[in-house]
């Protein structure tokens, strides 16, 4: 998710995009642990779109 897409979302589309993400992020994991991805960047977009929406989150839950 893009960081405009993060800001306008509510917090239970946040949270269901966060385990969305997740879940993408393992088997993405898992399947590079199997055999080299084609394009092994995506771990890294991956892991960066995770963080961005739990920091959001996280302020939403402090404000």
């Amino acid at each position: 998710m893009k960081q405009a897409q993060i800001n306008e979302a509510s917090t239970a589309e946040l949270q269901e995009g966060l385990a969305a993400e997740k879940k993408q992020y393992s088997d993405l994991k898992m399947a590079h642990t199997i055999s080299p991805l084609e394009n092994p960047v995506q771990l890294r977009t991956h892991r960066r779109s995770i963080a961005r929406i739990a920091t959001e989150l996280t302020k939403r839950d402090v404000q």
